[in-house]
C-alpha cells in the first residue's frame, strides 16, 4: 500500500476516531491505526499525539506512541532478537514490531552473522517496495562517530562491538568510541558481526584508530598452544606432519596460531621430552 506518510519517522497526528482495537489517526489527509498495545494513555478525539510510523504485514500504516530510539537517518545500537536464515536478522528498536536487517546487508558467511543478544549499529530506511528495514552503518557513518585514541592506551585492555568483518580481519567500536581493527592473525576464531569482544591494544595509529589483539600475551599463551598441539597429536594417533619448518599457512589453518607461536610451543614440548621430531613428523612420546 503506497503512502505519503513518512514511514520510519516520528510525526504529530490527530485522533480522528476511536475503534475497539485502538484509535484511527490522521495527518496530511491520510490515516494510520494506533493499536491499544502501542499507547499507554487514553486519547480523546482531535487530540494531537506524537507517533512513530511503520507498516504491518498487510502493508497498512501503523502508528506507535512508544517512540523508538532509532528512526530514518538516526543511528544507534539495537539488540538482535531473532535470526531467520532466508531473510536475515531482526532487531528491537523499542516498539512492538521487530525490524528486519536484510541478509543482503549481512556478511556472506552465516558463521559471522550476529546471534540473538548481539547488537548492531543501525538506522532505518524504506526500500523500493515500501518496506521499513534496518540498515547497518557504513564506514563513512562510523567515521563520524569515533574519537581519536590517545597514545597512552597502548597495551590497555579494551572492550568493543564488532560492526564489520572481512578476509583481513574485523572492525569494531570500543566502549570509549575508538575504531579498532583485529587482524586475522590476532585472533583464534573470527568474531561475529554484533559480537562484544575484549582485547589488548597493540598499536595506536596516526589516524587515531587502534589495532587490537584477542590473543593472550606470549607468556600466557605458551601453555595453551602447547596443549593444543598435544591434543592434536592425541587425536591423530600420536603423530602429525608438522615440524619447526612447516608452512606458516598450514600451521595457521590447522592450529589457528602463527608459526612463531607454534615453534615456541613445540620447543617447550621438545624440552619437556613430551614429543620428538624426525622425518618431517612430530611424534608423541609415552
Amino acid at each position: 500500500m503506497q503512502t505519503e506518510l513518512p514511514l520510519g519517522s516520528i510525526i504529530t497526528m490527530k485522533v480522528l476516531r476511536k475503534i475497539d482495537t485502538g484509535y484511527v489517526l490522521t495527518a496530511f489527509g491520510e490515516e494510520a491505526l494506533l493499536h491499544n498495545k502501542e499507547t499507554e494513555e487514553q486519547l480523546e478525539i482531535d487530540q494531537e499525539v506524537d507517533v512513530f510510523l511503520y507498516t504491518d504485514k498487510q502493508g497498512k500504516v501503523i502508528a506507535s506512541a512508544r517512540l523508538p530510539f532509532i528512526t530514518v537517518g538516526i543511528y544507534d545500537w539495537a539488540e538482535v532478537v531473532g535470526v531467520i536464515p532466508r531473510l536475515g536478522v531482526f532487531v528491537s528498536i523499542g516498539i512492538v514490531k521487530d525490524i528486519l536487517v536484510s541478509k543482503d546487508d549481512l556478511p556472506l558467511y552465516r558463521e559471522t552473522w550476529p546471534k540473538s543478544g548481539d547488537r548492531l549499529f543501525i538506522t532505518l530506511k524504506v526500500d523500493k517496495k515500501g518496506r521499513l528495514l534496518a540498515v547497518p552503518a557504513t564506514e563513512d557513518i562510523i567515521a563520524n562517530e569515533v574519537f581519536a585514541a590517545p597514545e597512552h592506551i597502548m597495551h590497555d585492555q579494551v572492550r568493543g562491538t564488532v560492526y564489520h568483518t572481512e578476509k583481513e580481519g574485523a572492525a569494531l567500536l570500543t566502549t570509549e568510541g575508538y575504531r579498532g581493527f583485529i587482524h586475522y592473525t590476532e585472533r583464534k576464531e573470527e568474531p561475529r558481526v554484533g559480537q562484544i569482544v575484549e582485547g589488548r591494544v597493540i598499536a595506536v595509529k596516526e589516524d587515531g584508530s587502534i589495532n587490537i589483539s584477542l590473543r593472550p600475551l606470549k607468556q600466557d599463551s605458551l601453555d595453551e598452544d602447547a596443549n593444543l598441539i598435544l591434543q592434536h597429536l592425541k587425536d591423530n594417533h600420536g603423530s602429525i606432519p608438522f615440524h619447526d619448518k612447516s608452512d606458516p599457512e598450514e600451521i595457521r589453518a590447522t592450529f589457528q596460531i602463527s608459526k612463531a607461536a607454534f615453534k615456541r610451543a613445540l620447543g617447550r614440548l621438545l624440552k619437556q621430552r613430551k614429543v620428538k621430531q624426525e622425518n618431517g613428523q612430530t611424534t608423541l612420546l609415552d
